[in-house]
């Protein structure tokens, strides 16, 4: 088979993993927040889960068949993309003023750390295996305390009584029947995105190893096509709420997206990469 072809079924794979994470996967989730009447922030923060979707499948796929050094890139160049592409709608959005937020300042600092961490962790040559797995555990469940606090100490606005009314709409009648439906969503989703990117690994390896493609180059392509979901969910977070005149509510939602994407790309999704190398090397 063709080195032509090759590249394009990796291509048309990659593809179709977004397109299902964008138009299937990241809709149903933020319907499944908004029925239960969720905050910007945790609706921000279901995005970056399903956004991270792509990534967790890459690097997996990529691990299993001994291609770590692809995985590696993927998540370094998905995770700056993601602040580039957070920053642009930001700019497009006319929201800059926002970003003078004190916590806004300080979910961009632990973004800017998900960035230079790998960096450092590449050029200081540190060896990555499985033993660095704890401390980047350590290292999610870190960022994540010092973002819940933040947000806690900066941004809560709500009155006791504004909180009382929404956890009790929480659990209104039919509330059930909304999450059954959408977690039988989720399980088909999870399962159409498996097998496409097991495809995809089939693919990887080819162009790797039979068509001799650098794995850092394979990496930062991934890291473009599995950032795309991101780039979407950071416009339509900001242009929902700008409709209810709520803008600095968008950002704060685009921003949680952005924040938990990159943690759970670096910490989490890495993590899993190293730990399936090891049990198929």
């Amino acid at each position: 088979m063709s080195l032509f072809w090759e590249f394009l079924q990796f291509i048309f794979y990659l593809m179709l993993i977004v397109i299902i994470s964008k138009y299937i996967l990241v809709p149903v989730l933020r319907k499944l927040a908004e029925s239960l009447n969720l905050k910007a922030k945790t609706v921000g923060n279901i995005s970056g889960i399903a956004t991270s979707v792509p990534e967790f499948l890459t690097v997996s796929f990529s691990a299993a068949i001994g291609l770590l050094h692809a995985s590696m890139h993927n998540i370094i160049s998905s995770n700056i993309i993601n602040i580039i592409q957070y920053l642009a709608s930001i700019y497009i959005n006319k929201n800059q003023k926002i970003l003078n937020k004190k916590a806004i300042k300080i979910d961009l600092v632990l973004v800017l750390l998900t960035i230079l961490i790998p960096i450092l962790i590449l050029s200081i040559k540190i060896e990555q295996n499985i033993n660095i797995v704890p401390i980047f555990i350590l290292l999610f469940l870190l960022f994540y305390y010092i973002n819940r606090q933040n947000h806690k100490l900066y941004l809560n606005k709500k009155t006791i009584q504004e909180k009382q009314i929404e956890e009790e709409s929480k659990w209104v009648k039919g509330k059930k029947t909304i999450i059954i439906k959408y977690t039988i969503y989720l399980i088909i989703i999870a399962i159409s995105l498996y097998f496409v990117g097991d495809l995809l690994s089939d693919t990887l390896n080819e162009l790797c190893i039979k068509f001799n493609i650098s794995q850092v180059i394979i990496g930062i392509l991934l890291g473009f096509v599995t950032s795309i979901p991101e780039l979407i969910t950071f416009l339509e977070a900001q242009k929902h709420h700008k409709k209810n005149e709520n803008q600095e509510d968008g950002v704060i939602e685009a921003t949680n997206n952005l924040l938990t994407s990159n943690i759970l790309n670096l910490f989490i999704i890495q993590s899993i990469g190293y730990i399936i190398y090891e049990i198929f090397k």
